[in-house]
């Protein structure tokens, strides 16, 4: 099984269209990013595997979860981190 893992979570060049997975609810967690259908947050999900989880950890814990619903955390993570706006240190004063 960790094979699926290796060829699916960590292919970065799939295009993961993670806006089928995520929402944000201003209902739900505070609007915080969540995995459809569930109250777990992309954050929760990094949490979890920050924390020295695996996949196949989370998955286990989860029922909820599939592994799509994990790529797509990343995918949201990557579009996010595109889109913040850096100031260079020089530039801030």
């Amino acid at each position: 099984m960790l094979e699926v893992f290796r060829n699916d979570v960590y292919d970065l060049t799939s295009s993961m269209d993670y806006r089928e997975r995520i929402s944000i609810d201003s209902n739900i967690r505070s609007g915080k990013a969540c995995i459809m259908g569930t109250r777990i947050s992309v954050s929760d999900v990094f949490d979890y595997l920050g924390g020295g989880m695996s996949i196949e950890e989370v998955l286990d814990d989860f029922p909820d979860l599939t592994l799509d619903d994990i790529q797509a955390c990343f995918a949201y993570a990557a579009d996010r981190d595109r889109k913040l706006s850096v100031i260079p240190y020089e530039a801030a004063f």
